[in-house]
């Protein structure tokens, strides 16, 4: 009976003993974490300030996604021997200056994407992958300062496809109006002085006019999370059937080093590169400004993305 309760008492005791040990560890864990965070206060605190000294800013990241796939004999698809594959990149890049009397902002964006449907019972398809996704732009924006927050600008910016029909058609934006930054990383631009030039091989639809041009753009890293929104208006003079805008977003969210995941969405609206379309590949030869169906363009992207 005696060693039953002194075996009994040896738990009692051991398990004391552990759990006072566990609760001294999880405080001086506390202790550490608020550690930490004061540490990761003042690093964030010396970024700010370095970032606010004037002088060349350089960045990049971007998304990758892709699968592959083979199927044999599987009968309950429309397909049972298939192989099929898509993959994709986004890359997002820029180097400002800031000065004490004047910046100058330079942006790249990059969303190419190929897709691939085999289908091995027909000899006659395509079996290669072909081109889906293809936007390209670039813009540098010249300011000469006013105040902190104000600057009289100029503005370039080209956009085009660079994997089918380069430049055909190709935009190329030039102006002069003012830029207003209110707060850190976000840059609006309204310039009412603005030509859009457009170069393309169907010159009975495409057509370069006088307009006005406001971009909005806003890039920032918070920690682990990169994101850009950009937004690019054009607005003709001459007829609303030559005005367009495109709307492109980026994100970006480090799991492990530089590697996580990554998510990009566009949206366009663009008359002229509608009616080319209904004319010229869906064959629609009677339709017009007036008629042709203008949808939202829309693309996304999702898979890994690579912090540079």
């Amino acid at each position: 009976m005696k060693k039953i309760v002194l075996l009994c008492l040896f738990f009692i005791g051991m398990v004391s003993i552990n759990a006072q040990t566990e609760d001294e560890l999880k405080a001086t864990q506390a202790v550490k974490k608020d550690s930490i965070k004061a540490i990761q206060g003042r690093v964030d605190a010396l970024q700010a300030q370095i970032d606010a000294l004037p002088g060349w800013k350089k960045g990049a990241f971007g998304t990758i996604g892709g699968s592959l796939s083979n199927f044999s004999n599987w009968y309950s698809q429309g397909s049972p021997n298939n192989v099929s594959g898509n993959i994709g990149f986004t890359a997002n890049a820029f180097a400002n200056l800031n000065k004490e009397k004047f910046f100058w902002r330079n942006a790249g964006n990059v969303n190419l994407s190929w897709v691939k449907f085999d289908d091995k019972d027909n000899p006659t398809d395509n079996s290669k992958f072909r081109e889906a996704t293809d936007v390209f732009n670039i813009s540098s924006l010249y300011g000469q300062k006013l105040s902190e927050t104000f600057a009289i600008s100029g503005l370039g910016e080209y956009r085009t496809t660079i994997l089918n029909n380069f430049n055909n058609p190709g935009y190329l934006d030039l102006g002069v109006g003012a830029t207003w930054t209110p707060i850190k990383d976000l840059v609006v631009v309204i310039h009412p002085l603005n030509y859009n030039f457009v170069f393309s091989r169907q010159d009975a639809i495409f057509a370069s006019s006088l307009g006005a041009k406001i971009l909005v753009d806003y890039t920032r890293q918070i920690n682990a999370v990169s994101f850009k929104t950009n937004l690019s208006m054009f607005q003709s003079y001459e007829s609303s059937n030559l005005s367009n805008w495109t709307w492109n977003n980026s994100f970006s969210y480090t799991l492990w080093k530089m590697i996580g995941v990554g998510f990009d969405f566009g949206l366009r609206n663009n008359r002229q590169e509608a009616l080319d379309y209904s004319i010229n590949t869906l064959g629609n030869t009677s339709d017009t400004f007036d008629t042709v169906n203008n949808d939202l363009q829309t693309y996304y992207t999702i898979g890994l993305s690579y912090k540079f």
